[in-house]
């Protein structure tokens, strides 16, 4: 069974974390149109709508890295919170390790869900689900 979001914005400026990324979102049967930038920068520019992405699509999911430059998850994260237009965009963190995820809960907040890298395809889906509001199709 697939689950369908209609739009997924993966924020990593680790190529290969992405292409990782994307083969477990087609072993986790998650389909959507994605969308892929590699700095805190872009992915505002990405949400915003602003410069080349005028006519980006609002993304069901966020699947955004801690680590990035110009301007890195902490600072993507509070923008997109303060911002009425953008605040209620699910978030899914990404960093390196699981005593990262922990201290990343307790004290930065505003994300809908943490986790680390790799994300396994089970994981996904659930994210898919409860987070993009993805549709199953049989």
């Amino acid at each position: 069974m697939e689950r369908v979001l209609r739009d997924l914005l993966i924020v990593d400026d680790n190529p290969a974390d992405v292409r990782y990324t994307e083969e477990m979102l087609k072993e986790a049967g998650v389909k959507s149109d994605r969308h892929v930038v590699g700095d805190g920068v872009e992915a505002l520019r990405f949400l915003r709508r602003r410069g080349e992405y005028a006519d980006a699509p609002r993304p069901d999911l966020v699947l955004l890295d801690w680590y990035l430059p110009r301007k890195d998850g902490r600072e993507v994260l509070a923008e997109l919170r303060a911002d009425e237009r953008l605040a209620g965009v699910p978030v899914v963190v990404m960093t390196g390790s699981r005593l990262e995820v922990e201290s990343l809960r307790t004290e930065s907040g505003g994300a809908d869900a943490y986790t680390v890298k790799p994300i396994e395809p089970d994981e996904l889906r659930r994210f898919a689900e409860r987070l993009g509001g993805a549709r199953r199709l049989a």
